[in-house]
């Protein structure tokens, strides 16, 4: 898939690591917090019990091999992706392949790639992240971003912090590009092996009310940390 004839210009940022957290360093050595790392120390109490006790059930071993795989697993998807959107060609590996066949249908439905794998920064609220990609999704300018999995999540009340991270990726992209575009809607594909990727698609309302827990923990880190 080529790029879209409005490509926009990818900004520059490194990551940095200070205190146990993650920052993105822009060209001009400006250093904001992640969106992962604001969502990580923000989390709420319950949800930190409930990640403690499947580390407990599982073992310290067991579920650290289950999250390094994970995230193996991922990184290796968004590699072929991201040669994907920007119009190479793709050969995956046999550990990638079940994933990669879950997405096609959703790739069939992309077009007008206009960022892929892009830092961006908000420098009005004081965050930064890193986009997956920006492209219109059934002739729909949305933020995309991708996820595997090796059981579908069904429902979004199980994507837990995801939504809040696509808000947050909408407006730092909105306030890095908003002469150029101003993205209302997001997209989180989930692969899932030997089964069609799981699609949630977030509108305008839905997008909005995220923004304002989003907000919301943003306002928590900044009391606690800066």
């Amino acid at each position: 898939m080529p790029p879209g004839a409005d490509w926009l210009p990818a900004l520059t940022g490194k990551s940095l690591r200070q205190a146990g957290k993650q920052f993105i360093q822009d060209d001009q050595a400006r250093s904001l917090p992640s969106v992962s790392t604001i969502l990580n120390a923000t989390k709420p109490p319950e949800a930190r019990a409930a990640l403690a006790q499947w580390r407990s059930r599982l073992g310290h071993d067991a579920a650290t091999k289950v999250t390094t795989t994970a995230s193996r697993r991922g990184s290796q998807t968004h590699k072929y992706l991201r040669q994907f959107l920007q119009g190479q060609v793709v050969t995956c590996p046999d550990t990638v392949q079940p994933y990669w066949q879950s997405l096609q249908a959703v790739l069939a439905d992309l077009d007008a790639v206009r960022l892929v794998e892009s830092p961006v920064f908000h420098y009005d609220l004081g965050y930064a992240g890193r986009v997956d990609c920006v492209v219109s999704y059934q002739g729909t300018p949305c933020l995309c971003d991708w996820k595997t999995a090796d059981v579908p999540k069904r429902s979004s009340d199980r994507l837990y912090d995801q939504p809040l991270q696509l808000a947050a990726y909408c407006g730092a992209v909105n306030h890095c590009y908003g002469d150029r575009l101003h993205l209302r809607h997001a997209l989180l594909v989930v692969a899932l092996p030997d089964q069609p990727a799981e699609v949630f698609w977030f509108g305008p309302d839905q997008l909005r009310e995220y923004w304002h827990q989003w907000c919301d923990r943003l306002g928590q880190y900044d009391r606690r940390y800066r």
